[in-house]
């Protein structure tokens, strides 16, 4: 391997899950574009996150990382944007009483519009096209000209990534993320849900939580920190030619940073230590992730840290796990042992969703029993080992819909098709996933 960095090193190196892109020429042509246009985000955003998850790495503060599994053109609007980020506020106000530590937020949005796939193609009644591969790849139509890639996406990409940021920066600065408001909408969710009575002892304490603080005099006008949040962005390093042409040289430091995103990471499928993902990504200065699936060694995992965390330096490194809750318990402890017993300083996320994704009446799902289980093993096998359980990553939406079975008001397998709208994995909807920010609360606490 080269020792040598640079943005475009990672061309030396084999690129796997990436398009088939057909025309070289617009495909350079959107590269120039993207290359000039101003960072999604800065370096110092993404430097304060990695303080920040230094934190979680100490066990001083707790990561929540969630939203789409893969982002939408067509569905993108204010509203769809602001219950998305409302929901992930809504657990992270239980789970910062579960934790009695800060919750750091990191949504998969503003940018997560790529998705690996198993299959290079597709085949329906006989007919093979190539797999759609997220919508700045191609469209989910099975059509021959729509399941072609076209780049001319990628910078469609970046504008939306742009103007849903400028909406979350609204939002978390202009008072929608007020920890009163949060409070009233998770007592509005406790009164209608069925496991409303199990869900009010947190629900009521934090409640008095806030009342005592008003009545010695700290509230939203004079302490800013109840009255905005600070909310990062994520996504898949996946379209290497997107992430290399939004990498900026920080004027301060002198470091890369992609600006695409404050934190990064790399999927089960392309975590080769030989491969292009990990080769780009090492170079950058972002807090980094990586996708930890049952097939991975703890040699696998020291080796990713000395690729990718050479340093060791607390907050870089996010080793998200994603097992499927009957393979976490045998498979986790080996590899929380060996990486402690090393003194590799890593953040641990539990991903419960993808490895619990089955097929029933025709549609991919994943029930909610079984991501719930994932979790609390999880957290059973750091208690056991003495090491930080420090975060959760879950694929889920602000929408009611219904992809995932279970939940509090129960999706039942013949529910799955009234609306099961995602384009790709299986999401818990706002329902679903304040119930699991609850039990994780009562997990926490136990």
């Amino acid at each position: 391997m080269t020792q040598t960095w640079r943005p475009d090193s990672w061309r030396q190196y084999k690129a796997d899950q990436q398009p088939d892109w057909p025309d070289p020429a617009a495909l350079a042509e959107s590269f120039a574009n993207l290359s000039r246009f101003p960072p999604l985000v800065f370096a110092g955003e993404a430097l304060s996150l990695k303080k920040h998850l230094a934190r979680v790495a100490a066990g001083e503060a707790f990561l929540l990382q969630g939203g789409d599994c893969a982002e939408s053109f067509s569905d993108f609007t204010a509203n769809a944007i602001r219950d998305k980020l409302k929901v992930l506020l809504q657990m992270a106000v239980i789970l910062t009483y579960g934790a009695r530590k800060p919750v750091i937020k990191v949504g998969r949005i503003a940018g997560q519009f790529a998705k690996p796939r198993s299959s290079p193609t597709e085949t329906q009644d006989g007919v093979s096209l190539p797999s759609f591969r997220g919508e700045s790849v191609n469209d989910p139509a099975f059509t021959e000209a729509a399941r072609l890639p076209d780049p001319k996406r990628l910078e469609r990409a970046y504008f939306q990534s742009a103007s849903t940021l400028n909406l979350l920066r609204a939002f978390t600065s202009g008072g929608f993320a007020d920890l009163h408001r949060v409070q009233m909408w998770n007592q509005d969710f406790v009164a209608k849900s069925p496991q409303g009575e199990r869900y009010a002892h947190i629900a009521n304490q934090l409640s008095d939580a806030l009342r005592f603080m008003e009545v010695i005099g700290i509230d939203s006008k004079n302490t800013p920190v109840l009255h905005q949040v600070e909310y990062f962005t994520s996504h898949e390093a996946l379209i290497l030619e997107f992430e290399q042409a939004l990498t900026r040289v920080d004027s301060i430091t002198g470091d890369h940073y992609d600006c695409s995103a404050h934190m990064l990471w790399i999927g089960e499928r392309t975590r080769q230590l030989d491969g292009a993902h990990v080769e780009f990504l090492r170079g950058v200065h972002n807090p980094i992730g990586v996708k930890i699936g049952p097939t991975a060694t703890a040699d696998d995992l020291l080796r990713l840290c000395d690729r990718l965390n050479p340093d060791n330096e607390a907050g870089r490194l996010t080793l998200i796990t994603r097992f499927g809750h009957d393979k976490v318990a045998k498979l986790l402890p080996t590899l929380v042992r060996k990486v402690r017993a090393e003194g590799r300083r890593v953040v641990w996320s539990c991903d419960p969703m993808h490895g619990n994704t089955q097929t029933v009446q025709g549609f991919k799902t994943r029930p909610f029993d079984n991501v719930l289980s994932e979790i609390k093993q999880f957290f059973s096998v750091h208690k056991a080992e003495g090491t930080v359980p420090g975060g959760v990553h879950f694929e889920l939406t602000g929408d009611d819909v219904t992809e995932c079975l279970g939940g509090s008001i129960e999706v039942l397998p013949e529910s799955l098709r009234e609306r099961y709208e995602t384009t790709c994995d299986p999401r818990l909807n706002a329902t679903q996933g304040l119930d699991m920010a609850y039990l994780i609360a009562e997990l926490m606490q136990s």
